[in-house]
């Protein structure tokens, strides 16, 4: 359980301050702490910018894994002017003494133990951290047991915290359609939707060995599985429904997959083979009294043309949050990002931004993994430019 709310107001967030045990916050006031980014990839450049721009935040270091990025600035790394911060390929900066936060944008997802070793290494070096992967942290309270029992010591030891969250599993999934319930009465489901083209994401080695695009049929890729949308997109679904006060009987899941109706060629991927997979539909439901009310659901697709009776986005890619009630309503979110690609930079910049503005809170709250109730409402206040 949370400890009690406590509010603090401090000019950074020290070290001395991590270690001597923090408390939970109602507000944060005027933070200023030393941040590292570490991997510069589809969400590390959106965080690299997110950081520079914010006004109580201090870009101390970067950490990469391209050799051709050790050496360079991280103002050329995320598209800015030179930021006087270098890039390196040794994680020892992130462990250093002033660091208050870092921000873990490097992959999970195909190298998951290596990711989890890293965290917990910055957070029994006291360093708090925020991220978009490690899935199972997303809903702390009903995350896996095996996980807590090396994740909590470690922050316990550190005096440090982590928060992850994103797009999609992020803000799209708990904290926007909380807000948007707030204006319907009656609500009988809430349907949040997530239509994108993936030849648009550039990640092609998720893309085809995780997503499983381009892979045969007869094979169920690793994102498609029960265990893996248990893990990704059920605790989602309990953090919604902490959010609105409801406890969630039982999560089932449910796929579709279709076949490509012809060869493409995408930039950057390669080719997709006619017959292998080219679109996947699946939902992840929160049952209540034996029938659904928050459900997610994913319409993706490699070709626009595989699939053509499903639902899509014109924009190449959106979320929608479908409130089933009075009225009947739909909130559709499409963001660009300048010179990333397409919906799928917009996406990422999102998600970048709402871990790093949560960087000032995180540092104030109590020591162990966090979710967004054991946080304040997080705002772009200090993003305004004057």
């Amino acid at each position: 359980m949370p400890s009690p709310l406590v509010a603090v107001t401090a000019t950074r967030c020290p070290r001395s301050f991590v270690r001597a045990g923090r408390v939970q916050v109602d507000s944060v006031d005027a933070m200023t702490s030393r941040v590292v980014v570490w991997g510069t990839g589809n969400v590390g450049r959106p965080a690299l910018r997110a950081v520079a721009a914010h006004r109580d935040l201090e870009l101390v270091g970067v950490v990469v894994s391209n050799a051709d990025k050790v050496g360079r600035d991280a103002g050329e790394l995320a598209g800015l002017e030179h930021l006087g911060v270098t890039a390196t390929a040794d994680p020892a900066v992130a462990f250093a003494d002033d660091v208050d936060a870092v921000v873990y944008a490097a992959t999970a997802d195909t190298r998951p133990v290596e990711a989890l070793a890293d965290l917990v290494v910055c957070l029994r070096a006291g360093v708090n951290v925020v991220s978009t992967a490690f899935y199972p942290l997303l809903h702390p309270r009903s995350a896996p047991r095996e996980v807590l029992d090396v994740v909590e010591p470690a922050c316990a030891e550190g005096g440090s915290s982590v928060f992850v969250s994103g797009i999609d599993p992020g803000w799209a999934l708990d904290i926007l359609p909380a807000l948007v319930s707030g204006v319907c009465a009656g609500i009988e489901e809430i349907r949040i939707q997530e239509l994108f083209n993936y030849a648009l994401y550039d990640q092609p080695a998720v893309v085809r060995e995780v997503i499983g695009f381009g892979g045969s049929m007869d094979e169920m890729p690793l994102m498609l599985l029960d265990f893996s949308l248990d893990m990704v997109w059920a605790p989602m679904l309990r953090v919604l429904g902490d959010l609105l006060e409801v406890e969630l009987d039982a999560i089932t899941t449910r796929v579709e997959r279709r076949p490509l109706e012809r060869t493409i060629d995408v930039p950057g991927m390669g080719t997709f083979e006619q017959g292998t997979q080219g679109a996947f539909r699946f939902e992840v439901t929160g049952l209540v009294g034996g029938r659904p009310l928050l459900v997610v659901e994913h319409v993706t697709r490699i070709d626009d043309d595989c699939a053509p009776e499903w639902p899509r986005s014109s924009a190449g890619g959106e979320h929608r949050v479908c409130l089933t009630g009075h009225p009947n309503l739909v909130v559709s979110v499409h963001g660009t990002e300048p010179g990333e690609p397409g919906a799928a930079g917009g996406g990422n910049a999102t998600a970048a931004n709402r871990i790093v503005n949560a960087i000032p809170a995180v540092c104030a709250a109590r020591p162990g993994p966090l979710g967004p109730l054991d946080l304040p409402a997080i705002t772009g206040a200090a993003q305004l430019r004057s």
